[in-house]
């Protein structure tokens, strides 16, 4: 939450007479410079948007963020689509703040997929291995940062232990959904002892009406393509359904979706462990949002369809479920913060996400990509550079990548 020094008016009287055009000029800015990760994004979002450009004021800035963490999806998106909306009067604003920050490291994603293919040799299998490193120093950062914020006490740190037991014991995206969902459930009878730090207001033109059919059009998409899939075999509605799907159980963050896809991708074999994780450590090295991840993944997807078609089915797929949930969401959302007890159940599905991540640290992250010694040693230096160095996530890409590549071109010539 960001604190206001002086009493903020209300948000509407303050972002008034923006255009569907300012919207997409000041978010493309910000998809080709925001670096860093989603709490990165938001720092970006501030100072471009609150502090320069003044389109709404520091409390009702950290309302909207408030909005965003409680919902699943990935929040840095969420957040700039809401202002869009805001500030662009409506739902194309929305739409052009999400296109305009997404669509430069998509871009650079669908490239490298497209490219990918051409990387052979010991050389470049030393780079894509560096690559997979990468994967398990940024998992391992990730999930330091989400432990000390979601997880600090015993009862959030059980249900996190809880949600790794879940998801070990069983196959699929299900655990992922069932560890969520009962880290929910111990939240709300567990969770309800810390005070909700929410204030302020935020108004959108968003009615009640328009509210209801995102959220019905939400759960449409949830619950009838698996039944289409079954009645059809389309593989075109199963790539949809897959991604969708791990978009609407995203908790916590953009890393979080690294276990919900490798389960709906990986595991049936439409997409190899070395190329998911190859993928993931290049969207660390590129601005704006880590679910752009989803082009690249859509892109070699196989069977088709895949390429462009491919990467812009999975693209939309796994960012429509949060876009529709905060669009649902906007006209009702002064009644349900100040609810404690779905505050509470968050805190414990936010920590269910915590097991979650670490789960998938072990498998698939560290199982396929830390094979020797060495192996061990780039990793815990790329998690050092992020963590006590604070290096920018690119140098450690470019780093570990070359690292990789230089030690696979020692070991061929030996």
């Amino acid at each position: 939450m960001y604190p206001s020094q002086t009493p903020a008016p209300v948000a509407e009287d303050i972002a008034s007479g923006g255009t569907v055009a300012e919207v997409f000029l000041a978010f493309l800015k910000l998809g080709l410079t925001s670096f860093g990760g989603p709490i990165a994004h938001l720092g970006y979002f501030r100072d471009e948007l609150v502090v320069r450009r003044k389109w709404l004021d520091e409390r009702a800035y950290g309302d909207l963020v408030a909005l965003c963490q409680f919902l699943p999806g990935p929040a840095s998106s969420q957040v700039g689509f809401a202002l869009g909306v805001f500030r662009g009067n409506g739902l194309l604003g929305g739409l052009a703040a999400w296109l305009a920050f997404t669509m430069p490291s998509a871009i650079i994603l669908f490239a490298f997929a497209l490219s990918a293919q051409a990387f052979t040799g010991p050389v470049a299998e030393g780079f894509l291995h560096g690559l997979k490193l990468v994967a398990v120093a940024v998992v391992a950062q990730a999930i330091w940062g989400m432990a000390n914020s979601l997880a600090p006490d015993r009862t959030r740190a059980g249900i996190a232990l809880a949600a790794v037991a879940i998801v070990v014991s069983s196959t699929g995206s299900l655990g992922q959904v069932l560890a969520i969902a009962l880290g929910a459930c111990a939240g709300f009878w567990l969770c309800r002892g810390e005070p909700g730090a929410i204030s302020g207001h935020l108004s959108f033109p968003v009615t009640r009406r328009a509210g209801v059919v995102a959220l019905v059009l939400f759960s449409a998409l949830l619950l009838l393509p698996p039944i289409a899939v079954q009645a059809t075999g389309s593989q075109g509605l199963a790539l949809f359904d897959a991604f969708y799907r791990s978009g609407a159980f995203v908790f916590g963050g953009g890393h979080v979706v690294l276990p919900l896809l490798q389960a709906e991708l990986v595991t049936p074999g439409w997409v190899s462990g070395q190329s998911f994780l190859a993928g993931y450590g290049v969207a660390q090295a590129v601005p704006g949002p880590l679910f752009t991840f989803a082009a690249y993944l859509g892109a070699i997807a196989g069977p088709s369809p895949n390429g462009f078609q491919g990467a812009l089915i999975a693209l939309v797929a796994l960012a429509l479920p949060g876009l529709l949930l905060v669009y649902g969401v906007l006209p009702f959302w002064d009644t349900i913060r100040s609810r404690s007890a779905a505050q509470a159940a968050m805190r414990g599905a936010n920590a269910a996400v915590v097991g979650i991540l670490g789960a998938a640290l072990y498998n698939p992250v560290w199982t396929s990509a830390v094979l020797t010694p060495q192996d061990f040693a780039l990793a815990l230096g790329g998690f050092l550079l992020l963590t006590l160095w604070k290096a920018p996530p690119w140098i450690v890409v470019l780093l570990l990548a070359v690292a990789g590549a230089i030690s696979s071109a020692m070991q061929a010539m030996a």
